[in-house]
């Protein structure tokens, strides 16, 4: 038997699955944990007071940086699998990515100027070497088991879930109610224990992810049958310029902004240099892409271009549904009546109690499950990663009785309560902090992802278009309801007191239309392209989802101008209309993408 057969991954398993997916599972939890952790309190703290231990930003900059960040994390994904690929292997770019992420969160924690610019690169990076590779020994460890691969990839699914709610729930809360410096080193603490127990465990995935060697690459570009068409000189040229231009602006951007137009790399362009340097890399990268697919035959062609139809949805989808951790956010903090009293306060504190140690729970179970598998050939790793559920736990237990003490419900003495820096209440009252309302995103994804799962496997599955002009109109259905709890808040207001139900019921719509996009995206990109061109067409795939999250930086840079003179409902309805339109312009399509897509569904 080949030591790289699937077979050797199934001899230890747990819930019918290899034992080393746990291992990524509980890796990816981690990571997802500090990524999301980490953003749910970027842009809060750009824009909170010098008084509140923030940097006083404006919106329109807080969010341009923020644009920056998210955009060039995804564009690092090229870089970070390029290097995989061809360089230091799965495994070593998953252990480099997490080193760089923990060494980003921890200069975040100092708070200075320096090391949060120095935090937000590394971050950048190690996003870059870790995200695009864990998938890839997945795909892998399970390439002679297809059948099982769907399984996988939803236990794998709720694990990135699971980290994301954790992240949001807890950074969030030390961030905002304790001090920015505990959520953003909170979050690297918990990046640090993944990459240990990835490190200690890493027998377990066999040959998978070393450090490629001559015979490796001649094996794999052996089995690549497909005629190649590599990039010619002045096709290399277009590249290098587009992606100068492009990097300069991500930075250029934030960069401007924050010194007042003092640093302006395209300031000799005159006051729309940003501008014009950014549709000069896309017209120069759109004349490449356009070129690249007359070169190759006709059903090809029509294939890369029904997934370039795609990727241009996307786009408009991932600049709409980034205002979660920005315009949302700011929504929340400012313009929501967060406090609670009374018998509605005990329903949200009991309400976030069994959110928050239901989920614990079952993931636990699950990390338990796993000892059972590995604990005799992993002893180190199982001890680290338990250790790092004991301090979850711990924390969990912590806010959740805090809170009910803060509240009132609980009795504490004198002594305690000056200690917790807690006042003695009569009535129940809890605030609920602005950052909770990111983790319904991840809670309904888990609990709606497998009814979504099996209307896409019933005689009912809906075409692509569909479901892209689907996921588009929840999407603006989302930002209709938003818009509509703002409509009684003034022009130029800066606080306001709106029912949180209309955020609630905003995650419930774009978690709705993210399950009919996101997780379909990818997969029509693999079956619809040739294999010898995956990596370009992902390249272009990212660089969709990259604007798309600088797209999102844009919006909310201009919130305030929008506010300022039409409302805040004005900012929220003209979102809905241009989510509407890409469901109209999707569902139009349908016919069309159809023929394009010849036969792939």
């Amino acid at each position: 038997m080949s030591q790289n057969s699937t077979d050797q991954f199934f001899k230890s398993t747990v819930l019918g699955h290899p034992s080393g997916l746990f291992v990524l599972f509980f890796t990816e939890m981690w990571e997802r944990f500090s990524f999301y952790g980490m953003r749910s309190l970027l842009i809060m703290f750009f824009t909170a007071s010098l008084a509140d231990g923030g940097w006083a930003w404006s919106r329109e900059t807080a969010s341009a940086l923020f644009g920056s960040y998210v955009g060039l994390v995804y564009l690092s994904t090229m870089l970070g699998g390029y290097f995989a690929d061809k360089v230091i292997g799965f495994r070593w770019a998953v252990i480099l990515g997490a080193f760089l992420m923990t060494l980003g969160h921890a200069a975040m924690a100092v708070e200075t100027h320096f090391s949060i610019y120095l935090g937000l690169v590394l971050l950048v990076f190690g996003n870059g070497f870790f995200k695009p590779n864990m998938v890839s020994i997945i795909s892998e460890m399970y390439k002679d088991r297809s059948e099982k691969k769907d399984g996988a990839y939803t236990l794998f699914y709720m694990g990135v879930n699971a980290g994301a709610f954790f992240g949001i729930l807890l950074c969030g809360y030390l961030g905002e109610k304790v001090g920015w410096a505990y959520g953003f080193g909170l979050a690297g603490v918990f990046m640090f224990f993944g990459m240990i127990q990835f490190w200690l465990s890493q027998r377990i995935f066999g040959d998978i992810g070393l450090k490629p060697n001559k015979e490796s690459k001649a094996k794999n570009a052996a089995s690549d049958e497909d005629k190649r068409n590599p990039f010619t000189a002045w096709q290399l040229v277009i590249i290098a310029v587009s992606v100068v231009l492009g990097l300069l602006w991500v930075i250029n951007a934030p960069a401007s902004k924050i010194s007042e137009g003092k640093l302006d790399v395209f300031g000799f362009l005159g006051s729309n240099g940003n501008t014009i340097a950014i549709l000069t890399a896309l017209g120069l990268f759109i004349v490449l892409l356009i070129y690249r697919f007359t070169q190759y035959s006709k059903i090809t062609r029509e294939k890369l271009m029904a997934v370039t139809f795609f990727a241009f949805i996307v786009i408009f989808f991932w600049a709409i549904f980034e205002q979660s951790p920005n315009s949302l956010t700011i929504f929340a903090k400012d313009y929501t009546n967060r406090v609670l009293e009374g018998s509605w306060s005990m329903v949200y504190l009991v309400v976030n109690s069994l959110m928050t140690l239901v989920p614990l729970t079952i993931i636990t179970w699950i990390m338990f499950k796993m000892f059972g598998q590995t604990f005799k050939n992993y002893a180190v790793a199982n001890v680290i990663l338990s250790l790092s559920f004991v301090i979850i736990w711990a924390i969990a237990i912590w806010i959740l009785a805090k809170d009910y003490y803060t509240a009132g419900v609980l009795s504490l003495s004198d002594g305690t309560l000056e200690l917790l820096k807690i006042d003695k209440v009569t009535t129940p009252i809890t605030e609920v902090p602005a950052t909770w309302f990111s983790t319904l995103n991840s809670l309904f994804i888990i609990s709606l992802a497998p009814l979504f799962s099996k209307w896409w496997e019933s005689k009912y599955n809906p075409s692509a278009n569909v479901k892209y002009g689907m996921g588009m109109l929840l999407l603006g259905l989302g930002m209709a309801c938003i818009a509509i709890g703002a409509t009684g808040i003034e022009p130029g207001a800066k606080t306001a007191s709106v029912s949180m139900i209309w955020l609630i019921l905003v995650y419930l719509f774009h978690t709705m239309g993210e399950l009919c996009i996101s997780p379909v995206g990818l997969s029509y990109v693999s079956k619809l392209v040739p294999a010898r061109m995956i990596a370009f067409m992902f390249g272009v795939w990212y660089l969709a989802v990259a604007i798309g999250m600088k797209s999102a930086g844009i919006f909310g840079e201009n919130i305030d101008k929008i506010a300022d003179e039409h409302g805040l409902s004005y900012f929220f309805w003209l979102l809905t209309i241009i989510s509407v339109a890409m469901a109209l312009l999707s569902i139009l399509m349908s016919p069309v993408i159809k023929k394009l897509m010849n036969g792939v569904r």
